[in-house]
């Protein structure tokens, strides 16, 4: 998508969704993120920048959001695919009024961040986190990782440590492996990856829609109630994706293992999880990364989808508090 299509589809999107009087992006555009000033305010109170960008070492921009007194104890986000860092926002927002300060960065290729060709794997997306937390100087963070983005904070642990971190969570998280193999036989087979692959090729918008009218908020489910709101949410987030990195990034949450990053964590970690996950079944997942990391406790929400982040999220807001608290 050209950066001209690209620009009409965010401004059309943002207008259509603040007609439905959703919380959208709008206010936070490539633009006005393009031209702000990326160095965090010393004045916790007055001034404070709520967005920036950075350039990484590859040149790419990586967009992010800053919420909440700058004095705050540091929590940084790490979304899920196709996703950007606005499907944080009810614990960004919750957590901010706690007086935390909450950090979300849209992933290279995602949102409102660059769309290189190139270097759209776990370990350029775990780089990108580490360049961001030292821009920002955070010390004493929480990193929280939904889906992909858990993924993220298991290879971000594994390749840059924790020296800046306190805890980390991972919430409806890939790791270990999402992917079946003769090591890992819980994991889904490649076809469910190749149809992924196929349907971003055939359609990737019927695509996004399918994926949020069905599994990810389990509204596939008898008896659940569909909010269109979240759906057409998903759908405009999966848009803003750059169609290559969206591609490429299923095969880096798919076929990347991170056994041996969840070894390598030595700070207190949640994990939480649906069992009615249809995207990245429990037992594979959040039950299996508990077996590896040494320090965590595991919540599990009898029947949550994937998409708890939204639809139980007044539930895990007051799980991530009292984690953050403790």
């Amino acid at each position: 998508m050209d950066e001209t299509r690209r620009q009409l589809l965010i401004a059309g999107s943002a207008l259509a969704v603040a007609g439905l009087g959703l919380a959208a992006c709008s206010s936070e555009t490539p633009s006005a993120a393009a031209t702000a000033d990326p160095s965090p305010s010393s004045d916790p109170a007055i001034g404070a920048k709520t967005m920036g960008t950075i350039t990484t070492k590859d040149d790419v921009q990586i967009y992010y959001k800053d919420w909440g007194p700058r004095d705050g104890e540091p929590v940084v986000f790490s979304h899920g695919w196709p996703l950007c860092a606005d499907s944080w926002e009810a614990q960004m927002l919750f957590l901010a009024s706690n007086g935390y300060r909450c950090i979300a960065h849209d992933r290279r290729g995602h949102g409102r961040s660059s769309q290189p060709w190139d270097g759209n794997d776990m370990d350029h997306y775990a780089d990108d986190l580490a360049q961001l937390i030292e821009h920002l100087d955070l010390k004493g963070a929480t990193l929280f990782g939904f889906s992909t983005g858990g993924g993220e904070v298991a290879r971000y642990i594994g390749r840059h440590g924790t020296a800046r971190l306190k805890k980390a969570g991972l919430i409806s998280a890939v790791p270990p492996l999402m992917l079946k193999t003769a090591a890992n036989p819980g994991g889904l087979p490649i076809d469910v990856f190749d149809g992924l692959r196929a349907g971003s090729i055939a359609d990737r918008s019927q695509l996004y829609k399918d994926l949020a009218a069905g599994p990810f908020f389990g509204y596939n489910r008898p008896g659940a109630k569909k909010s269109q709101g979240a759906i057409d949410w998903f759908w405009m987030q999966g848009m803003w994706a750059g169609h290559k990195n969206a591609y490429d990034c299923i095969k880096a949450f798919s076929e990347t293992d991170f056994t041996e990053d969840l070894k390598k964590i030595d700070v207190p970690v949640l994990i939480v999880h649906g069992d009615d996950d249809q995207v990245v079944p429990i037992d594979a997942a959040a039950r299996a990364s508990a077996k590896l990391i040494k320090n965590n406790r595991l919540i599990v929400y009898p029947g949550g989808p994937h998409g708890i982040t939204d639809t139980h999220k007044d539930r895990l807001n007051q799980d991530l508090l009292e984690f953050l608290k403790s």
